[in-house]
């Protein structure tokens, strides 16, 4: 018993200890550090130590892995030398001093209390590897019936607290690029040239400078371009193709202030430049986001404290963030409790009504024959950043987002389509004939995930540039069942 000269022990990378009956998959992990760390207990007799190894990016946190039948067991850590328990997990006192203690169950609501202590000040010594928790919970299908399944309260407020202790101990500058470049645009170029620009360096937006004030005073949007589409198919409009060709973006956000008056085109009010300070937290930023309602914030940097100078050094936006987090997280998701519980458990996203629910509106979805015009109106209308586009067995099939619309932009195509007669799948498929340079349009449009996938991978989908929401859809059928979007994350993270 504790014999010290146990580094002869099985390594961490999945040690077998329990072979006979139904086993469980188990992880112990040690935070704290060392230099040789291992783990023995009641479940090895206390005869055999399992060494651990540390874990890829985290060198002060060790692990190992065994498979365990259903019980309750004791352990203990042998770290450089010296034998150890977690304070912070429960333990008892007895035969081999102060030691701590697991209930091992396949029963889900015993699982969850362990994946969820309740102080919110614990780190997690064990969690039960995600892939044998799917098979744990009732399937019928391939989904999980989650109605009476939810992850605990104490689980989402540890998660919140140690997501928001890291966004206020990280700045903009964690947000910057090793390399890259901004691009901002004159308020003296024309509208019609600027998009253009948009679309063929593959951004969604860009900053609006005004060399007179010396001073960046907006932003420029696909949300502007969506209102001059509709503009010039107005009957009566100011606006014809050919001033387009020279009206500046200074003259279109003037007769925009005329026509919406204190409204920004969504209803709501218009206000000047939202922007942020490398020097602010990560918090701070996602809130600014967050409250304002806008996809974007430029991160200006000024030598002088009367703001003059300012120096274009980021475009900071929530995928941004959330790939930090993501990050950051990544190797230590017992750090997090929900990282591993599957989306269906917990309360996120924006789902398909069930049958005689008054409380839940029905998701915006469009087919492929509908008109652009009416995805338009659709996006502005609710609000949205992108709309599931379904066939006619309602299957996923794409996405169209407000930045398409610069697609219209290449060669003058708005000057001779009308929205209400070209079909959403003309303007995706104009869109991806286009070949921008810069891949904005490239790889993976529509992201997917199943109802069963834990959260860290519908966070990782939505830390994709220019990933706004991801959609959940029906295994086999491809059925939107709920969509998840980077606000639904940071408003959930951050207790919004």
């Amino acid at each position: 018993m504790f014999s010290p000269g146990a580094d002869s022990a099985h390594d961490a990378g999945g040690v077998g200890v329990s072979s006979v009956g139904t086993t469980v998959p188990a992880r112990f992990v040690w935070p704290y550090g060392g230099k040789r760390v291992f783990v023995s207990g009641s479940f090895t007799r206390w005869s055999e130590h399992l060494q651990m190894s540390p874990v890829e990016g985290c060198p002060s946190v060790f692990q190992a892995t065994c498979s365990l039948s259903p019980g309750i067991y004791q352990y203990k850590f042998f770290v450089d030398g010296e034998w150890r328990h977690d304070e912070h997990q429960p333990t008892i006192s007895g035969e081999y001093g102060i030691v701590n203690t697991l209930y091992l169950t396949r029963e889900f609501n015993q699982i969850n209390s362990v994946l969820s202590p309740s102080t919110p000040g614990n780190r997690m010594n064990m969690d039960v590897d995600n892939e044998n928790f799917q098979r744990m919970v009732t399937l019928s299908d391939g989904n999980i019936q989650d109605s009476h399944l939810r992850v605990s309260e104490a689980a989402i407020q540890i998660s919140r607290s140690r997501v928001i202790g890291y966004l206020s101990s990280h700045t903009g500058y964690d947000l910057l690029p090793d390399s890259g470049k901004v691009i901002a645009l004159d308020i003296n170029l024309p509208v019609k040239q600027s998009f253009h620009i948009l679309h063929e360096q593959g951004i969604p937006v860009a900053p609006l400078w005004d060399s007179f004030r010396g001073q960046f005073v907006g932003l420029l949007s696909p949300l502007d371009f969506i209102l001059i589409l509709k503009e010039l198919e107005t009957h009566g409009s100011n606006l014809t193709e050919e001033q387009l060709e020279t009206h500046t973006i200074s003259a279109w956000k003037e007769s925009k202030r005329q026509t919406y008056g204190r409204n920004d085109g969504q209803g709501r009010p218009q206000q000047p430049l939202v922007h942020a300070t490398p020097y602010e937290s990560l918090r701070d930023i996602a809130l600014k986001i967050l409250q304002n309602g806008i996809s974007t914030v430029p991160i200006i940097y000024s030598p002088s404290s009367d703001g003059s100078f300012p120096q274009l050094l980021h475009l900071a936006s929530l995928s941004g963030i959330l790939k930090c987090i993501c990050r950051y997280f990544k190797n230590s998701t017992g750090n997090l409790p929900i990282l591993n519980q599957p989306v269906c458990t917990i309360p996120l996203g924006s789902w398909v009504p069930k049958i005689g629910d008054p409380s839940c509106r029905p998701l915006a979805i469009l087919r492929r024959s509908a008109s652009l015009s009416s995805a338009l109106n659709l996006l502005v209308q609710a609000g949205v950043s992108s709309i599931p586009i379904v066939d006619e067995n309602d299957s996923l099939i794409d996405t169209y987002s407000r930045s398409d619309i610069t697609a219209l932009a290449k060669d003058k195509v708005y000057t001779h389509v009308r929205l209400e007669e070209m079909a959403i799948q003309q303007a995706l498929q104009l869109g991806q004939d286009a070949n921008t340079p810069f891949g904005y349009f490239s790889g993976q449009r529509c992201q997917m995930c199943l109802r069963s996938d834990p959260l860290l991978k519908v966070m990782e989908r939505l830390a994709n540039p220019g990933v706004r929401r991801v959609f959940i859809v029906e295994a086999g059928s491809k059925r939107v069942e709920g969509i998840i979007s980077l606000s639904d994350i940071f408003k959930f993270l951050l207790s919004l």
